[in-house]
């Protein structure tokens, strides 16, 4: 990650500082949770692909650094309702703030981060950049609601699939690009390509996720099997589900339905979807998404940042953490 990091480590680091900064408040109470929150902050991949996007289109500005301000505090925020909305009580290892913290000041550091958010592009009168973010957040959240509707049938066509990632995952890389292109003083074409080069990319960075459910490419984690735990449905099941015999396909759904919970059901559930050439197939097309998003930026003229940007791709589809 350094290496991709290189052309822009200055500005990462000075975006750190600034970060803590936004999450400010009079309230002790948020102060003591959003320290915890910088502390167990990832890899930061979302802020790179911001400064990564604008520095292809020149020197790196001040609007870089509100558009991956504005990108980290709305996609903070949706992580904390999503953790009370699954009520999950750990990510990335760490307890979740409504594990310490309960669901009601979860709900309400939530909105505090998105209110953060959508004050820092106002103050700073980023209108362009808040419409960008704005979009992806409501995908986001179409993109979940969508996912739960039809987790309940489990008759997921793979149409259905790719738009529910497209919305849940891809449309924050998307934005994350379309910002940084925006405050590189892209034109309006070179921002759309730069969203549709981060959404290509975004799907494939969300199968990848979906293939470690299956025990490929190490623990980042998750216990295997957790997807199938949550009764939601990947690429590498739905491509089972749609090539077996109607017995086997009855069976798969039954273990997912009715034995979600039971260690030796949901081991038979992944022996089968591997078995059945699923994970080989989730693999071909990640690796298609790939190529499009690749395809996209080398539209652009090469450079340290866009070399940089097609190592991140390249790292989406390859890591095993």
């Amino acid at each position: 990650m350094e290496d991709i990091k290189h052309p822009i480590a200055d500005e990462m680091s000075q975006f750190e500082e600034r970060f803590k900064s936004s999450l400010k408040s009079a309230v002790p109470l948020l102060n003591h949770i959003t320290h915890y929150i910088i502390k167990r902050k990832g890899k930061q991949m979302r802020p790179m692909f911001v400064f990564l996007s604008a520095r292809m289109f020149g020197p790196i500005k001040d609007d870089a650094y509100v558009a991956a301000s504005l990108i980290e505090l709305l996609h903070t925020a949706t992580l904390v309702h999503d953790d009370v909305v699954d009520d999950a009580y750990k990510r990335r290892g760490f307890f979740s703030i409504n594990a310490i913290w309960k669901n009601k000041v979860a709900v309400l550091v939530g909105d505090y981060l998105l209110s953060k958010g959508l004050l820092l592009s106002i103050d700073n009168e980023q209108y362009k950049l808040l419409q960008i973010v704005s979009r992806a957040v409501r995908d986001m959240s179409e993109g979940e609601l969508l996912q739960m509707e039809k987790t309940r049938r489990l008759n997921i066509e793979e149409s259905v699939y790719f738009d529910i990632i497209r919305q849940k995952t891809a449309s924050l890389i998307a934005a994350c690009c379309a910002c940084g292109a925006a405050a590189g003083d892209a034109k309006e074409d070179e921002i759309n390509r730069m969203r549709q080069f981060g959404e290509y990319a975004g799907m494939a960075f969300q199968i990848k996720d979906d293939l470690f459910d299956y025990g490929e490419g190490g623990d980042i984690g998750k216990p295997e099997g957790i997807d199938i735990k949550e009764k939601k449905l990947t690429l590498p099941l739905i491509y089972t589900l749609n090539s077996v015999d109607k017995k086997t396909r009855k069976h798969l759904i039954g273990i997912v339905k009715n034995h979600n919970k039971n260690k030796e059901k949901v081991k038979e559930a992944i022996q089968l979807v591997v078995s059945s050439g699923g994970i080989e197939y989730a693999v071909k097309v990640m690796q298609e998404f790939r190529q499009k998003a690749l395809d996209v930026l080398h539209e652009f003229p090469e450079s340290d940042a866009r070399n940089s940007i097609e190592k991140m791709v390249n790292f989406t589809v390859n890591r095993n953490i």
